[in-house]
């Protein structure tokens, strides 16, 4: 026996108070860091620009509520189709319309000064058609033999690996990461044997010591086969920051000067002694922590924590193996990126261009964090609820 409830009276309050706490904390952030940044863009009100784009957000939200998730099943390809357009396009297209930003051809430049990057929308899509192939594999085969497992990997294999290649040649790592998550997130949870998995993770760290063995062994073909420059000034700048203090590593040692002299309860609300480039994007926490110290840092951290317990919580009460699955890409995609952001800050991990999702400014990541949420409340909204069990 069911117990019907309309969508909207099976909204989940609980994420959706989490989300307005996060754009509080947001709102604050950005508020602080406009003092720290260059003369030339002191003019701009980034608040008052995130909170706008939170605004959209939230019509993104509702929008993607409206539509019930099975359809994004009948969609998926299409959707994956449209956004390997647009990854091609922005390879294709002339620098007046995709310019290179720090090396990297990975924005559309839109009238208006509105820049828009298409791998963020890819995120979703992706999401979507590998919850579809798994959803309809499980139900094709269901005794989940060997051989059934390789052909799902292969199946998600073959999907992944054109807008994956697109990302590397643009060249855009930090984004390639991400969606790597969503396939090991996904993977994961998608009934391959555990033998499998674990010989896929040998095969990587085969991988990962062999690319280590060929750049102390042959520096040079590795420099000019395999990473970029600026790439491997990351890595330098990671590994030694002080060594390269005045360039690669100048960011990192900013960021922890920051953080550290934060301590325990930080310096107050604006009370700001570093410099830190990107401060209001991408080194967002330096910001926070040097402001608040290690109990602001935390409380961030924490919020993290209950969105990502939170929609663990909504996944596994689906009744729909395709919501499950969404869940599942949506949650690794951030949980990543929260890792490699707050780890970046910490160095912990080599820096990228990640932001901190919902917290960092930015609008077409935002808004992409903000479909996603859409798509986990979608599926929250019409699990059905169940008297006995």
């Amino acid at each position: 026996m069911t117990t019907d409830k309309s969508p909207q009276q099976q909204l989940d309050y609980t994420l959706i108070f989490i989300m307005f706490l996060m754009a509080i904390v947001s709102a604050i952030a950005i508020y602080s860091a406009q003092a720290t940044l260059p003369e030339k863009l002191q003019s701009i009100n980034f608040v008052a620009q995130q909170l706008q784009w939170y605004v959209i957000g939230i019509i993104a939200v509702i929008c993607t509520m409206v539509i019930d998730f099975d359809r994004f099943k009948q969609l998926s390809w299409y959707l994956y189709g449209f956004g390997m357009l647009l990854l091609i396009g922005v390879k294709i297209a002339p620098e007046s319309i995709a310019p290179i930003t720090k090396g990297a051809k990975s924005w559309y430049s839109l009238p208006g000064g509105i820049s828009f990057q298409p791998s963020e929308l890819m995120k979703i899509f992706m999401i979507i058609v590998l919850s579809k192939i798994i959803t309809d594999h499980r139900e094709k085969y269901p005794n989940n033999s060997v051989q059934d497992d390789f052909l799902l990997l292969g199946k998600i294999a073959a999907t992944s690996a054109p807008p994956i290649l697109l990302l590397a040649l643009q060249p855009d790592m930090g984004m390639t990461m991400v969606f790597c998550s969503i396939i090991v997130a996904l993977v994961l949870v998608s009934g391959v044997k555990w033998k499998i998995l674990l010989t896929f993770v040998l095969t990587a760290l085969l991988a990962v010591t062999t690319l280590v063995f060929i750049y102390f062994r042959f520096p040079k073909f590795f420099n000019d086969h395999i990473l970029q420059e600026y790439q491997l000034n990351r890595f330098y700048g990671w590994l030694n920051p002080y060594e390269y203090s005045s360039e690669q590593g100048f960011q990192l040692i900013k960021s922890l000067l920051a953080i550290g002299s934060g301590e325990l309860f930080g310096k107050g609300f604006q009370n700001l002694e570093v410099y830190l480039p990107e401060g209001h994007t991408d080194f967002i926490f330096a910001i926070i922590s040097e402001q608040f110290g290690f109990l602001g840092g935390s409380i961030v951290i924490s919020l993290f924590f209950l969105l990502i317990y939170r929609m663990i919580h909504i996944a596994l009460e689906s009744n729909d193996p395709f919501g499950s699955y969404l869940c599942a890409g949506v949650i690794g995609m951030i949980t990543f990126q929260v890792f490699q952001n707050v780890g970046m800050t910490v160095g912990l991990l080599p820096i990228t261009g990640l932001p901190l999702p919902f917290v960092s400014y930015g609008g077409s990541s935002l808004a992409t964090y903000m479909v996603a949420i859409g798509i986990v409340l979608n599926v929250r909204s019409r699990t059905r609820k169940y008297m006995f069990d």
